[in-house]
């Protein structure tokens, strides 16, 4: 059985609509798929990058261009009332839902999701939080320390790894970042030759070339 691990932000309309494509991606493989949350923002800072939605031409682009796709794809998405914002609230609620030792399952990220990505409302509004959290039923309180540390370990732990970006699919020790390397991720897992030959070390490897300075 292959495994799949799945790196994600709710906050990333990006890392949603790969959750909706995941399954027609990997569909004929026998797989198992391991979700964990982890704070964009840490990755952000830890390689020094901005947010898409902190720029303003790429903002309006990435909104243009995930709405597209959306459609493409017959997958709801409608934008929130406030975008960016915290999604600590979230991802706590996530970890707070896994079992001990383990990770969120999928109806749970699901529901997280849908909570941001459908209905444009405000993510963050204290009122469907409250209803969210009692949905969910979470085994732990997402403001304890115990589930902050989950995050925490999670986001260090994607950072050691070399994840910069959301959503980050790891499989059989290789990192896929974005929703468009879905076909990518499915192609290795399918055992695509590609993979076997050199290309994927050589390309992959630092060149000489300009370095700016901040």
């Amino acid at each position: 059985m292959k495994r799949v691990v799945v790196y994600l932000d709710f906050v990333s309309p990006y890392a949603y609509l790969a959750f909706e494509r995941l399954p027609q991606a990997l569909e004929g493989l026998s797989y198992a798929v391991e979700y964990r949350p982890i704070l964009f923002a840490g990755l952000l800072k830890q390689w020094g990058q901005k947010g898409p939605a902190e720029i303003e031409p790429k903002r309006a682009w990435t909104f243009r261009q995930v709405h597209w796709l959306a459609q493409r794809d017959s997958i709801r998405l409608d934008t929130p009332a406030r975008h960016p914002f915290n999604p600590l609230a979230l991802l706590r609620l996530a970890w707070a839902c896994a079992p001990a030792g383990g990770t969120p399952n999928r109806r749970v990220v699901e529901a997280l999701f849908h909570h941001v990505w459908h209905g444009g409302a405000d993510a963050n509004d204290t009122e469907r939080l409250f209803d969210l959290t009692l949905r969910l039923a979470p085994s732990l309180d997402p403001a304890s320390e115990a589930v902050k540390q989950r995050l925490r370990l999670a986001t260090e732990a994607a950072l050691a790894l070399g994840v910069f970006g959301v959503p980050t699919f790891e499989a059989g020790g290789r990192l896929f970042w974005g929703a468009d390397s879905l076909p990518m991720l499915s192609a290795a897992l399918c055992g695509d030759p590609w993979f076997d030959g050199p290309a994927w070390d050589r390309e992959g490897a630092p060149r000489p070339g300009i370095q700016r300075r901040a």
